[in-house]
């Protein structure tokens, strides 16, 4: 859990991802969900449609950038990092578990601890 506020999650999330790289993961072993707004990266790839988008992220050559709508669509990665940048509370709880069953390794959760911890009903 990386405490952030709903405007800095994202930024948080961004963070822990250049954390990663530079410890050595490889950038297709990190997935990074949004739960408000769209990271930038992915609303620029889903302007050229969604087939090469989803092709990247089938490729598994870099780090993939979701809304928290598509997570049942996104693959199993070692690391995921959910940004809580927005959204209901119902898209966080649905989001937080969903990553959690997609992250192999690491589950990283950017946002406000009061926040995540009422929606899911659990210290976290």
């Amino acid at each position: 859990m990386i405490p952030a506020s709903a405007e800095g999650a994202l930024d948080a999330a961004e963070e822990a991802v250049d954390l990663l790289l530079e410890s050595g993961r490889a950038p297709g072993d990190v997935l990074v969900i949004t739960t408000g707004e769209q990271h930038p990266w992915a609303a620029h790839e889903l302007s050229f449609g969604e087939a090469p988008y989803w092709a990247q992220h089938d490729a598994g050559d870099d780090v993939f950038y979701a809304d928290a709508a598509a997570l049942a669509r996104a693959g199993v990665r070692p690391v995921v990092v959910v940004a809580v940048n927005g959204g209901s509370d119902t898209v966080a709880a649905t989001a937080v578990p969903l990553a959690l069953a997609r992250a192999s390794a690491l589950l990283i959760v950017c946002g406000d601890p009061q926040q995540i911890n009422g929606v899911l009903g659990a210290g976290v």
